[in-house]
């Protein structure tokens, strides 16, 4: 547990974490060497003089209050360095997941992440401040008590400790047989978290169809599975329990049987055989609180394991010696990605000269997203080469790549700020001025006069109080303030209503002026701008050229023309 801990949180925290640890042994040992000075207590008071009993109860007193100073001063430690390793924890986890490549973001991964970052963070970090002192408590101070009766006798000390195994074997059995069903609980967690997310998401269109007064299926299921896994991970730690139950209380009942036996044949006095049933009843608590505890560092591990997996997962690669791309022209160089198993793009090659426009259009699923994400670099391609300016993206530095690119999705991301700030992560260094321009030439300037904090006014979590048009502008203010030479478009102005589609049209018109634009769009406007068409389909291209020319072949783009014609005079 604990060296996965360490390698969750790195080699830094090794020594703080343990120094606590042997703290927090030495005040479990002191706990049991203090039962020792029970046995002069007790002759004393067994005795023909009861008042010699005081320097001894003198000494034991000093033993507990010695006892409390280290008990203390490990608790105190623990939490210290419980607290520590929670900040490292979320530094390290944060720092991971801003360099995961963008892709590695995909289905599930939210609830895994939310489940991880935040109840899975403070259960794994309680380890140390709230259950492995109880944990060494369980494990050293019996043994040590076990030490002291053998001290006193051996023969009551040998039976004692002949249990130690016996318990050692019930837990690796219970821990072995848990872990399924561990396992089993922690997915499900993780499935219902993504769960509560999606009914969450889903809540528009629940109230547009009139069914908020239903329950959702899906996530009732998941949470009907949360309980059957937990139930089952319950009821198998039960043979566990029950079989500790039964071997501390049989080994008390041989001691009992021993210590009279002894007693009776003269090998022992009574004083001796009261304070070793007593020292054995003061074994049984922690042993029998093994049980709790294990389930808990179980759990812990559980989750250490989850988070060890994901700081486990590599970001892509970065160039040993990166290049600086000079052009901003774009090709695709027998390029084959897949998703799994199923291939999203098969040996696709196309050029995009500097400074033009190519529009990528073709039915869903065709991969067109996956052209933009590509370029990107939020994956690796499994085949070929993806180049910028006759560079390989995987030769340039991601900061550097980044910097290339103003991507405008169709689902926009906000944060939970102003509409000022959320424009400045464009170019967090830019001037009043350049805010205000972006955002003029974005027609953000619009929305911002007519709302009562102006530039202050909060957007909410993801943008949730501005409309979709709203927020689309605000992405396009902020890819006008970063001035990148390379625009991406993806669906930008699928959902908007006319007057909010013509405002963005406006916007995006100005955002690719002089730039190099790949654009995935089924919007004719966008289209007929294009310098280039392609039409993609199932991973492969159909057809490319000109609008005009493949307008005059009557191919899959000419139909595909036709039904968007058809489609809008429709609407």
């Amino acid at each position: 547990m604990i060296r996965m801990l360490l390698r969750v949180l790195g080699h830094e925290y090794a020594r703080p974490t343990r120094r606590t640890v042997a703290l927090m042994t030495a005040t479990a040992i002191a706990e049991g060497l203090s039962y020792a000075l029970l046995v002069p207590v007790l002759r004393a008071l067994f005795g023909g003089t009861p008042a010699a009993a005081w320097p001894q109860l003198i000494a034991f007193g000093a033993a507990v209050a010695a006892y409390a100073v280290l008990r203390y001063l490990s608790d105190l430690s623990g939490f210290h360095v419980g607290t520590a390793l929670l900040r490292g924890t979320y530094r390290r986890l944060g720092d991971h997941l801003a360099r995961l490549p963008l892709g590695w973001y995909g289905a599930g991964r939210v609830g895994e992440v939310s489940v991880l970052a935040s109840r899975g963070v403070l259960q794994a970090m309680s380890v140390i401040a709230h259950l492995l002192a109880p944990f060494i408590s369980a494990c050293v101070t019996p043994l040590t008590i076990v030490a002291v009766m053998i001290a006193f006798s051996w023969k009551m000390g040998l039976t004692a400790l002949a249990a130690a195994p016996v318990v050692a074997a019930i837990q690796l059995r219970t821990g072995r047989s848990t872990a399924a069903g561990d396992a089993e609980r922690a997915a499900r967690d993780q499935e219902a978290g993504g769960r509560v997310i999606e009914y969450l998401r889903a809540q528009p269109v629940l109230r547009a169809g009139g069914r908020t007064a239903e329950r959702f299926p899906l996530l009732d299921e998941s949470l009907r599975e949360v309980h059957r896994a937990s139930r089952r991970s319950t009821l198998s730690a039960l043979p566990g329990a029950w079989a500790l139950t039964l071997t501390v209380q049989a080994m008390f009942t041989v001691l009992l049987v021993l210590g009279a036996s002894l007693a009776l044949g003269g090998s022992i006095g009574a004083a001796e055989v009261l304070t070793i049933l007593v020292l054995a009843a003061r074994c049984a608590d922690p042993l029998l609180s093994l049980t709790d505890i294990g389930g808990k560092l179980r759990g812990a591990r559980s989750v250490l394991a989850g988070l060890d997996a994901v700081l486990r997962t590599e970001p892509l690669p970065e160039a040993p010696e990166p290049v600086q791309p000079r052009r901003h022209d774009l090709d695709f160089v027998s390029v084959t990605f897949r998703h799994g198993d199923r291939p999203v793009l098969d040996d696709v090659s196309l050029s995009v000269p500097e400074g033009q426009r190519l529009a990528v259009v073709g039915p869903s699923g065709a991969g067109k997203s996956t052209l933009l994400q590509l370029l990107a670099r939020f994956h690796d391609v499994d085949a070929g080469e993806v180049r910028i300016g006759g560079v390989d993206v995987r030769a340039i530095s991601t900061e550097v790549l980044m910097a290339q690119f103003a991507i405008v999705f169709q689902d926009v991301c906000l944060f939970d700020g102003t509409i000022e700030e959320n424009v400045r992560l464009g170019r967090p260094d830019a001037d009043a001025s350049e805010v205000r321009a972006a955002a003029t030439a974005a027609r953000l300037d619009e929305v911002i006069e007519r709302l009562p904090g102006g530039w202050e006014t909060p957007v909410g979590e993801g943008g949730a109080l501005l409309s979709g048009g709203e927020r689309q502008r605000v992405s396009i203010a902020r890819a006008l303030l970063k001035n990148a030479p390379i625009v991406l478009l993806d669906e930008v102005t699928s959902a908007l209503d006319p007057v909010n589609e013509a405002a963005v049209h406006e916007g995006i018109e100005r955002l690719m002026a002089g730039r190099t634009v790949v654009t995935v769009a089924h919007r004719l406007r966008t289209v007929r701008r294009a310098d280039r068409v392609v039409f993609l389909d199932r991973g492969r291209i159909v057809e490319e050229g000109s609008h005009d020319e493949l307008l005059r072949r009557g191919g899959r783009y000419a139909d595909f023309w036709n039904l968007s014609l058809t489609a809008a005079e429709g609407a």
